[in-house]
C-alpha cells in the first residue's frame, strides 16, 4: 500500500530554446505545473501539461493549480492505495480535469514502480526497449525557414516528419516539402483548424501521401471527421477528440480515424492511456504517443508509455535540447541516430529530477498535506 503523505505544487516558467507556432498561436515560454509527491520517505513527480491558456483544451495552468489544490490533492494525500491504478476512483467526482488529474495519478504510478524496484515501464506493461521517435515542427516564418527545420531534423535522424497546419499554411508547403523529400514519412496537424467547407481542399491532400492527418476539424467531433475519412485514402488521426476509452470506440465504430494519438494528459493519466491503447489494439489500430512540450518529468512518463506494444508509430517523443536549452532532468533525453529512444531500466521513470533547477526556476508554490494546506 501507498499512504499519500504531501502533495507539493510548484508552478515553473521555462523559455523555449526556440519558438513554437501552431493555429493556436506561437509560444515562446512555458508556464508549467508540477507535482511532488511524497510517500514514506519516496518522493515522485507529474507534469501537468495544461497551456497557458484554455486553447488545447478546456484547462489552463491556473484553472489546474485551483483544482489540484482545491480538490483533488485532497483527496490523494493520507489515503492508502494500492498503486496509481487507484486514482481515478479517488478523483471521479470531479469532472473532466483530465490534465490536472494526469499529473498526480502519473506521480502515483511512478511512486508504485519505486517501492517495487521496477521500471515505470515494466510497471505499464511495456515491452519495448527502444521507441521509434518523430518530430513535430512548428509553423515557420517562411517556407525556406521550414524547409532547413526539416532538413536539420533528418540529418539528426527522426524516423517521421510532422508539420503544423492552418489555412493558408498547407497544400503549398506540402507541395514543396514532397518535392524535396519525396520518400520521407510525413504527416500533418492542424489542431482543428478547418471546418467542413474545407472538404474538398483537404481531400487533395491525398496525393501528398501522407502517413495521417491529424485533428483537422472540430476539437469534439466524430461525425464530421468521418464523413471527411470516407472521402480519404489517408488516414485520419484523432487527438483532441479522444479524451477516453468510450470515445476511441465511438470514433473505431464510425471510422472517424484510423489512428489515434495517445496523450497522457489530454486522457487523465497512465490508467486511461493504457485503456485506450489495449481498445484500439484489440480492433488493429495504431496509436503514437503525442507530445505537449512537456519538460523531461512529462517527456519521461511519455517514454514509459510509448513502450507498451501497440505503439507501433514514432512519435512526438523527441530529444530535451529540441525544446529546452537545460531540461529540469538528469541525463536530458536523447535521440540515436537511428531516431530511437532508450526505454530506460532503472527504477521509476529511471531519470533524476533536477531539484536545484526546479527551484531556480519556481514562482509560486503550495503544499497540501492530510491534516491541513500550509504554505510552503
Amino acid at each position: 500500500m501507498l499512504t499519500i503523505d504531501a502533495v507539493h505544487l510548484r508552478e515553473i516558467n521555462m523559455p523555449l530554446a526556440f519558438p513554437f507556432e501552431t493555429s493556436f498561436g506561437i509560444t515562446t515560454t512555458r508556464r508549467i505545473l508540477l507535482v511532488e509527491i511524497e510517500s514514506d520517505g519516496l518522493t515522485a513527480w507529474g507534469e501537468c501539461v495544461a497551456g497557458e491558456h484554455p486553447y488545447f483544451s478546456e484547462e489552463s495552468v491556473d484553472t489546474a493549480w485551483i483544482v489540484t489544490e482545491q480538490e483533488l490533492a485532497p483527496r490523494l494525500v493520507g489515503q492508502d492505495l494500492v498503486g496509481g491504478g487507484g486514482c481515478p476512483a479517488l478523483f471521479r467526482q470531479v469532472r473532466g480535469n483530465r490534465m490536472a488529474k494526469a499529473a498526480l495519478e502519473n506521480a502515483v504510478w511512478d511512486l508504485e514502480a519505486q517501492k517495487k524496484r521496477v521500471s515505470l515501464a515494466d510497471m505499464l506493461g511495456g515491452t519495448r526497449s527502444v521507441i521509434p521517435c518523430g518530430v513535430s515542427i512548428g509553423i515557420q516564418p517562411s517556407p525556406a525557414a521550414l524547409m532547413e527545420k526539416i532538413a536539420e531534423e533528418l540529418e539528426a535522424g527522426y524516423q517521421r516528419i510532422k508539420l503544423k497546419c492552418k489555412p493558408g499554411w498547407d497544400t503549398e508547403i506540402f507541395d514543396q516539402v514532397r518535392k524535396r523529400w519525396p520518400n520521407i514519412r510525413l504527416s500533418c496537424d492542424a489542431n482543428s483548424a478547418y471546418r467542413v467547407v474545407d472538404i474538398d481542399h483537404i481531400a487533395e491532400w491525398d496525393r501528398f501521401d501522407l502517413m495521417m492527418i491529424e485533428q483537422p476539424l472540430w476539437y469534439d467531433d466524430f461525425y464530421f471527421h468521418s464523413m471527411l475519412q470516407k472521402r480519404l485514402d489517408t488516414p485520419i488521426c484523432l487527438d483532441e477528440s479522444i479524451r477516453n476509452r468510450r470515445d476511441a470506440l465511438a470514433a473505431i465504430d464510425m471510422d472517424s480515424c484510423r489512428i489515434i494519438n495517445i496523450k497522457l494528459g489530454r486522457v487523465g493519466g497512465f490508467s486511461e492511456a493504457v485503456a485506450v491503447h489495449n481498445a484500439a489494439g484489440e480492433r488493429g489500430v495504431p496509436v503514437w504517443c503525442g507530445g505537449m512540450l512537456e519538460t523531461g518529468i512529462g517527456r519521461a512518463h511519455n517514454i514509459a508509455l510509448s513502450s507498451l506494444p501497440n505503439f507501433s508509430l514514432p512519435g512526438d517523443v523527441s530529444a530535451s535540447r529540441r525544446y529546452w536549452i537545460e531540461d529540469i532532468i538528469e541525463p536530458e533525453v536523447t535521440v540515436s541516430r537511428e531516431g530511437e529512444i532508450a526505454v530506460p531500466e532503472g527504477i521509476g521513470s529511471g531519470y533524476t529530477v533536477l531539484r536545484d533547477r526546479i527551484e531556480a526556476l519556481t514562482v509560486r508554490r503550495q503544499t497540501v498535506r492530510a491534516a491541513a494546506r500550509v504554505m510552503a
